[in-house]
C-alpha cells in the first residue's frame, strides 16, 4: 500500500479516537457492577473527557482533516493514484465529518437540523457520483465543494472548541454564525453538483 491510501486509512482509523474524546462514557458503564473494580478510575477518565476532552477532539479533527489535501497531492506528485485512494478518499472525509456532526448533535451544541442538511448533502452527491462512476463518467471535485468542506471543517472546529480561544475576548457565538455560513454553502455546492451533472441521472428519460 502506498503512502497516500496509508493516510487515507489514517483518518478513518482516527475517528474512533476521536469518538472517545468527545462523547463521555454512558451511566450504565459508570454505573455497571461489573465494572465495580475499576469504577474510580472510569469515573476520573469520564470526568477528564467532559472537561477536556473536546479540546483533544478538536486538535485530533483539524489534524485529521488537514491531511484531506495532503493525500492527494503526494498521490498526483508521485503517480501513485489508485482506484481504492479514489473510491477511500471521500469516504473517510465524510466519515469524519459525519462523526464529529453525530457527537455535537448528541452533546446538544449543534442542531439536528444542521447535521441532516450536511449529512444529507453528502449522500446525495455521493449517490450521484455512483450512477455517474456507473455509466462511466467522473465528477470531479469542484472549487465550491472544496470551499464547503472548509467552511465545515472551520464551524466544527470551533463548536468543539467552544469559541476557544474566541471566548476569551467577546461573548459573540461565532460557532453559531460559522455553522449557518456551512450550511448554506453546502447547500448551495449540493444544489451546484446537480444541476451541472443533472444529464447523468436523466440519461435514460
Amino acid at each position: 500500500m502506498n503512502l497516500p491510501n496509508k493516510i487515507t486509512l489514517s483518518r478513518i482509523f482516527i475517528v474512533p479516537i476521536f469518538m472517545l474524546f468527545i462523547i463521555p462514557f454512558p451511566d450504565w458503564m459508570l454505573k455497571s457492577d461489573f465494572l465495580a473494580a475499576i469504577r474510580p478510575q472510569i469515573t476520573f477518565l469520564n470526568d477528564f473527557i467532559i472537561n477536556n476532552g473536546n479540546y483533544i477532539a478538536a486538535i485530533i479533527f483539524i489534524l485529521a482533516s488537514s491531511t484531506d489535501g495532503v493525500d492527494g497531492y503526494l498521490a498526483r506528485k508521485n503517480k501513485q493514484v489508485t482506484r481504492f485512494g479514489k473510491f477511500l478518499d471521500p469516504i473517510a472525509d465524510k466519515l469524519l465529518t459525519t462523526a464529529a456532526l453525530l457527537a455535537l448533535v448528541q452533546r446538544g451544541d449543534v442542531s439536528g437540523w444542521a447535521a441532516m442538511f450536511i449529512i444529507g448533502r453528502e449522500l446525495l452527491v455521493t449517490g450521484l457520483r455512483l450512477v455517474a462512476a456507473g455509466e462511466g463518467i467522473v465528477i470531479a471535485a469542484s472549487k465550491l465543494g472544496k470551499i464547503k468542506q472548509v467552511t465545515q471543517v472551520i464551524a466544527i472546529s470551533l463548536t468543539l472548541l467552544r469559541n476557544f480561544p474566541l471566548s476569551l475576548i467577546t461573548d459573540i457565538r461565532f460557532d453559531k454564525y460559522m455553522m449557518f455560513i456551512a450550511i448554506i454553502v453546502t447547500i448551495y455546492s449540493g444544489y451546484d453538483y446537480i444541476a451541472k451533472n443533472i444529464k447523468v441521472i436523466r440519461a435514460d428519460e
